[in-house]
């Protein structure tokens, strides 16, 4: 970071005489990003602001990896009340395709997140920035609370949307078996599966999610370019190296959707303890991503927080106490009997097929217990090759899994979920189990 260092002429020029900020307007978002060398690393950025208040500290906006700046169009307006805005990609993130150094041609699979992070505090320095506010989201929370670490002198206020402080093994498990639909190139199912992932499918009764922005994403994720693909697996894999989300020490609010099932809530809430000065909310009926299913409640709390006004009252939001924090409920869904237990699991490719008794079901994932040693080694032998088969009033069908954890007994599986119409028919499968385990208890 500390060799040369290349700047763009249009950073000088921008802002028709307000110095570095671009005075908003609706063609702001229609403009190419300006760009900064570092070392060979290419950022990407939009500086914007409002007149009233482009003086006051601000906004740094560090998204995901899948997010660009036309994500944020409609958000970035009400943030204007409290400052400018500056939405920064990185290299290899949101919309910064460059997957490789322009000078060495080192991969940009070599920067791990805190490298980013420090790639933004140099970046920082060399626009002459002495003060920021940040808001990180989804993998870009990693990004910012590692920034607000390295850097605290720079940091205001922090926001952090989808964080925690350590990955779960399910979480692990299924960003591994993204990239492994993605390498056998099945995308059509990665597509679906990374956004089953991320949307959280049992609830789009309360998140609204709109089948076409479900469908937008999917095509986004569906039709990756050889580089989107490069990207995608450098990002996975920065993830998945990650050990542990440093807890930064500023004014630091925490916020997730009331149904994330990618970040789940605990995770969010278990972060935010860790925090010396926090507040932490909980976005009502939305997953991972309430910045397209609330966006108004959503940049209404962030902008209250910013303000430095109390969140308590913010619509839409539900706030919570450090008591009411320890005691979340870790599971996002109920587990049920199934009446029909017995069923058979079948290798996507091997004419072998295994009884087995399912004890308890949800969306997620299953529970089911096995007959003898034999089949554990089998199951423990396909850990990502099986199906379970289900049937109903509509008929059979079959889920794959992905083997969590067994023993002689019992089996733990996850549902690997690359199908929009497997997860709608087990969406009705267990709400049809749940209406005749109800109405027998009626009986009894």
């Amino acid at each position: 970071m500390n060799s040369i260092i290349q700047m763009d002429t249009e950073v000088h020029q921008a802002g028709s005489g307000f110095g570095f900020f671009d005075i908003y307007n609706r063609n702001s978002f229609k403009q190419p990003a300006r760009i900064t060398w570092i070392d060979g690393w290419k950022i990407e950025y939009m500086a914007i602001a409002d007149p009233r208040t482009m003086y006051e500290t601000p906004i740094i906006i560090v998204g995901g990896a899948f997010q660009n700046f036309n994500s944020y169009k409609y958000c970035v307006e009400q943030l204007f009340e409290k400052g400018p805005v500056i939405l920064i990609d990185l290299p290899s993130l949101g919309s910064n395709q460059q997957i490789s150094n322009r000078d060495s041609g080192v991969s940009a699979g070599s920067l791990e997140l805190p490298d980013l992070s420090a790639m933004l505090g140099a970046w920082l320095d060399i626009v002459g920035i002495a003060k920021v506010s940040v808001m990180g989201m989804s993998l870009g929370s990693v990004v910012a609370s590692c920034f607000a670490v390295q850097r605290p002198e720079l940091v205001d206020r922090m926001i952090l949307m989808g964080v925690m402080q350590k990955t779960r093994k399910s979480w692990r498990m299924l960003l591994e078996e993204s990239l492994l639909l993605m390498k056998e190139q099945r995308m059509d199912e990665f597509g679906q599966a990374v956004i089953l992932y991320l949307v959280n499918h049992a609830k789009l009764d309360k998140t609204r999610m709109s089948p076409t922005a479900k469908r937008l994403f999917f095509r986004q994720m569906a039709e990756f370019s050889a580089t989107e693909q490069q990207r995608y697996e450098i990002n996975c894999n920065r993830l998945l190296r990650l050990q542990n989300v440093p807890v930064p020490q500023c004014k630091t609010l925490v916020a997730c959707g009331e149904f994330d099932s990618f970040t789940l809530p605990h995770e969010n809430a278990n972060f935010a303890l860790q925090c010396p000065d926090m507040e932490f909310a909980l976005i009502a009926n939305a997953d991972h991503v309430p910045q397209l299913q609330r966006r108004k409640e959503t940049m209404n709390l962030f902008t209250t927080f910013l303000k430095e006004e109390s969140i308590q009252k913010v619509e839409g939001i539900i706030c919570l106490t450090r008591e009411q924090m320890q005691y979340m409920e870790r599971r996002g869904e109920e587990r049920i009997a199934v009446l029909e237990a017995e069923t058979v699991l079948t290798h996507r490719h091997r004419p072998d097929q295994l009884s087995v008794n399912i004890v308890d079901i949800n969306y997620f994932g299953v529970l089911f217990s096995l007959q003898n040693t034999q089949q554990l080694h089998f199951v423990n032998q396909f850990p990502r090759d099986l199906a379970l088969h289900l049937s109903d009033a509509e008929g059979e069908f079959k889920i794959e899994c992905l083997i969590f954890e067994a023993d002689e007994k019992q089996v733990r599986a996850l549902f690997k979920h690359g199908s929009f119409d497997i997860a709608d028919r087990l969406l009705r499968f267990i709400a049809r189990q749940k209406q005749t385990i109800a109405e027998v208890e009626v009986v009894v």
